[in-house]
């Protein structure tokens, strides 16, 4: 009895530790210390493993440092990390909405299509009203149909701008028996999305592309044409929802956003000191910097111009958030995309890190 109530005893004081600790990692968080938030959310598992929410903010926290499209041990592991704190969520609480959303996302910004697919399935079974997972499939669904269409079109020495439909049979067919039934899940998909969104611009811009690319697949001029037509009526629908919306666009509004961050403990600010940096000044602290995909669409209108972009660059010299300031509709959402993935020199002052306020501009050009 004697040794049972020591034991009882000693598991209380290990979860009050845990949650002290948990705590100070919510504060590091918030100040945009990631890596330091992990290892305060790593020392509160391991003092009580059944602290789900301890699994919960270490994972968001291992995410948050994971740059997708980056191939190095340490980013592997960061991403390992992160998708096993998720699982082990699941693994007590299968209905866990924000773990199943953030692994999706997690595989879904590591292209890993296969596996963000099945999670946002599993999201819909828990929460069928999910908008951002129902525009998630549709853009998954998209984003593996369209390098073996372009390939194909290509192949036949078809320029982007050039009209359809895909003028050798053999080709349609083959394509058309592939992935006629799953651009036809990814329209539902799409439909679903806006009848739980009405103005989701987003959503309106790929149900444009799928249905325009899905045109060529046609057997008749006049097929193509109608859906051409269908097509041009989603741009229309997408810019009308985008200047409702007005011209705000936040950091990861495509793809699908990660989940929400820790909310701070009671009487945090979460604040963190920001110096503003001229953007030439900022643009010579680029570490990396993938480019930016031209948009389809946009090269088929022949659109070019400069995508303005408001930043906070972290501590760590991470993108954290993203406005528009100006540019074209067709361009913003290759911009942001772009420059997410984008890192720089961290910014010191007087020796410490510091956060950086500061405009982007991301050029698109047909030459590109």
């Amino acid at each position: 009895m004697r040794l049972a109530l020591l034991l009882l005893a000693a598991a209380g004081l290990a979860a009050q530790d845990s949650r002290e600790i948990l705590n100070r990692g919510v504060a590091a968080f918030k100040s945009g210390r990631y890596s330091e938030a992990a290892s305060d959310f790593q020392q509160a598992v391991d003092l009580d493993p059944s602290f789900t929410t301890a699994h919960l903010y270490l994972a968001t926290a291992l995410m948050q440092q994971y740059i997708p499209g980056v191939q190095s041990p340490e980013n592997d592991a960061l991403f390992r990390r992160a998708e096993a704190e998720f699982r082990a969520v699941l693994t007590t609480d299968p209905s866990n909405k924000v773990a199943l959303a953030s692994i999706a996302s997690l595989n879904l910004n590591a292209k890993r299509w296969d596996e963000a697919a099945g999670c946002y399935r599993k999201l819909l079974n828990v929460d069928p009203n999910n908008a951002a997972a129902y525009y998630s499939l549709g853009f998954i669904t998209w984003s593996q149909w369209y390098p073996e269409y372009a390939k194909a079109r290509a192949g036949l020495g078809m320029k982007p701008a050039d009209p359809g439909p895909i003028p050798d049979p053999a080709v349609r067919t083959s394509l058309r028996a592939k992935w006629w039934t799953a651009l036809d899940d990814a329209i539902f998909n799409l439909n679903q999305a806006m009848s739980r969104q009405s103005q989701y611009s987003d959503a309106m811009a790929y149900m444009n592309l799928i249905v325009r690319e899905r045109a060529d697949l046609r057997d008749t001029k006049a097929e193509y044409q109608r859906d051409i037509a269908d097509a041009d009526s989603w741009v229309q629908q997408a810019l009308d929802a985008k200047k409702a919306q007005g011209t705000i666009t936040h950091l990861g509004m495509m793809p699908p956003p990660s989940p929400p961050s820790p909310p701070p403990p009671p009487g945090s600010s979460g604040s963190a000191a920001r110096i503003r940096v001229a953007s030439d000044v900022q643009a010579r602290n680029l570490i990396s910097q993938p480019p930016p995909v031209y948009p389809p669409l946009a090269r088929q209108a022949r659109i070019e111009g400069t995508v303005r972009l408001g930043a906070i660059i972290d501590k760590d010299g991470r993108v954290q958030y993203l406005e528009v300031i100006s540019g074209h509709p067709l361009l913003v959402p290759a911009a942001i995309e772009a420059v997410k993935q984008w890192v720089y020199q961290p910014t010191l002052l007087n020796g410490d890190p510091v956060q950086v306020q500061t405009e982007i501009n991301v050029n698109f050009t047909l030459s590109q």
